[in-house]
């Protein structure tokens, strides 16, 4: 079977697109959104929404968010697409902990992963169809790491749950992430070395001993 080209449906949707529409965005940290809302950001107007239970100890999770804040500054300082907004969802790292429940010696990118990629999509979807929204989506499978067919299967699950489009994508392609990489150079942005969960951080750790 043939694997879904992502990046060439979310071409054709933006080739027809007449307006701007607008476009929730999950964002899971600067670095990853940084490629993404320099692509999109011509196309939609955006609201950001930072949500991340996942990330598990307050003060990187402070440090991230800022981050988030300052790079949305900056790309719109540069006025090269619609300005660009941001909302901070509600810090629960409780609510990650009770789903990864019984999952915590899983690798990274296996089933505790894809249930976090669940947990954060629904919340986007619950607000975009809560403030109006014409598109929900994510930042995530801009990362190599992570799984864009997982990612969009689960998006238009909640798609049809919420009835609120999905925009399908694979933000990795077309050099997507090598980009994400120069930017964040470019903006001198604080990039992580974990995605953001405890466990993530210790299989880091162990892999660098």
């Amino acid at each position: 079977m043939n694997q879904v080209n992502y990046q060439r449906q979310l071409e054709q949707l933006l080739e027809g697109l007449n307006t701007a529409p607008t476009l929730f965005l999950h964002s899971c940290c600067a670095p990853c959104s940084s490629y993404v809302l320099e692509y999109l950001c011509r196309y939609f107007h955006i609201t950001v929404f930072y949500y991340n239970p996942n990330i598990s100890e307050t003060e990187e999770y402070k440090k991230r968010v800022e981050e988030q804040k300052r790079l949305i500054c900056a790309f719109n300082a540069r006025k090269k697409g619609y300005p660009i907004a941001i909302l901070e969802g509600d810090y629960e790292p409780e609510a990650f902990f009770e789903m990864s429940r019984g999952l915590e010696h899983c690798k990274e990118g296996s089933e505790r992963c894809f249930r976090c990629y669940e947990l954060r999509l629904r919340k986007t979807a619950q607000r975009a169809k809560e403030q109006g929204f014409e598109y929900f989506c994510t930042t995530l499978s801009v990362s190599p790491l992570k799984n864009a067919v997982r990612l969009n299967e689960i998006g238009q699950a909640l798609s049809a749950e919420y009835e609120i489009p999905w925009l399908v994508s694979d933000f990795k392609k077309k050099n997507g992430y090598k980009r994400s990489v120069e930017l964040s150079a470019e903006y001198e942005l604080y990039r992580q070395n974990y995605c953001g969960c405890v466990f993530s951080k210790r299989e880091r750790e162990e892999q660098a001993k």
